[in-house]
């Protein structure tokens, strides 16, 4: 069975100080959070499909008060954060980036070609493109599809015996010939 390791802002909910019009599903801290639509119909069909388990570059409190409200079907094998990222500075912007290095997963037992992840932010994925499935970033659209298309391109290559041997970048339906 493939480990599909899924972000948690902007890819499963969106987390904001600021309420949208419309009442939030959650509320840890100071955060509103808004679940992405399908996700809980979305985390019980690829539970029989793959291991699941989450790594976002968010805060450990923060991560684990989320997860723990998400409708997981089977418990994750495993919540990362942002302590198990690799920190790397952008030396134009001066920002600090997260990396989600999937060596460190690797060291676990898993077979690079047998990991994927989904996330909104490439750049926190730059080293292991190959394992990489991008989504738009969620921002609390009630009408967002995103979960429900990638859902059934998922289920689609579950049994890949090499998925970084895949084209991954025209997942959604409208880029499929």
């Amino acid at each position: 069975m493939n480990l599909l390791i899924l972000d948690i802002d902007e890819t499963l909910l969106y987390a904001t100080k600021k309420r949208l019009q419309r009442d939030c599903d959650l509320v840890v801290g100071p955060y509103s959070i808004y679940l992405r639509p399908h996700l809980s119909h979305f985390l019980r069909e690829l539970s029989v499909f793959y291991e699941l388990a989450v790594w976002t570059s968010s805060g450990s409190h923060f991560a684990e008060a989320v997860v723990a409200q998400l409708p997981f079907h089977v418990q994750p094998s495993f919540v990362w954060s942002r302590n198990r990222c690799t920190q790397k500075t952008d030396w134009e912007t001066r920002e600090r980036i997260y990396i989600k290095d999937l060596k460190k997963v690797k060291r676990l037992g898993y077979e690079l070609g047998r990991i994927l992840i989904v996330d909104d932010s490439p750049e926190k994925i730059y080293r292991s493109y190959g394992n990489h499935i991008h989504v738009q970033p969620f921002t609390g659209d009630p009408n967002d599809k995103e979960l429900y298309l990638l859902e059934k391109y998922l289920i689609s290559i579950a049994d890949a015996e090499n998925v970084r041997s895949m084209e991954k970048r025209f997942w959604r339906p409208e880029y499929r010939i």
